[in-house]
Order: C-alpha cells, then structure tokens, then sequence
C-alpha cells in the first residue's frame, strides 16, 4: 500500500485511508438529479441569468417585461420566451396586471442547487 507524507508533519496515512472517507451527506436521488437538471437547464443562458440577478435586484423583488428590455438590449418577444422559460422551470413567478406581466423570483426555488453545491451540511 502507498503512503503519503508531507515534510515536518504527523506519520502519513495510507492513500487507501486518506481517501476513503465517509460520505458528509446523502448524495441525490435520481428524481432530484431530474429536477435539478431541469433547473439547470433553464438557468443556463446568460440572457436568463442576467433576468435572475434582474429581478432579484430590482425595486420590490418584481420587474415588468417593459423594465427589463433596454438594459438586456433584446426585444419584448425575446424576453418574454426567456422569462417563459423560468417560469415553467419554477424560477419566476408571473403575475399579469392588465397588459403587463410582472415577474418575481420564487424565494426558494433556488434552495437545491445552493444544497447541492454547498460542501458542509
């Protein structure tokens, strides 16, 4: 069996040992591998990014499409199809308002990725 060692420390331990260590959590179950696959999916184009950090940022956590197309630079139609997207992804939540949508991010609709890439329970 090999052995590390690294210089003015403790005796080393068998690679064997030092990596083999006990799971910190349980990993996902294939149906939450799916759903986070999806999520994943939806959020990655920078167009939809940039809408997620949009209307987290914006004034009373919601934006209407008219708020948002001069600073992506694309045109109604388009941002509609991205703001489409996230909501049927679970991202956004819709709220029509006479011609107008008004678009909010779901409080915890992020929360399984961020438990996802967390490294510590």
């Amino acid at each position: 069996m090999t052995t590390s060692t690294v210089a003015g420390t403790r005796p080393a331990l068998p690679l064997a040992d030092a990596c083999c260590t006990p799971l910190l959590r349980e990993p996902i179950t294939a149906s939450q591998a799916a759903d986070l696959a999806r999520l994943l999916k939806a959020l990655a184009d920078p167009t939809r990014l940039r809408l997620v950090s949009m209307v987290a940022a914006h004034d009373g956590g919601e934006a209407c499409v008219c708020d948002l197309t001069e600073p992506l630079g694309l045109t109604q139609p388009t941002i509609s199809h991205h703001l489409k997207i996230l909501v049927d992804a679970g991202i956004f939540t819709r709220d029509k308002r006479g011609v107008w949508a008004y678009y909010s991010l779901v409080p915890a609709a992020l929360d399984a990725l961020a438990a996802v890439l967390r490294t510590t329970r």
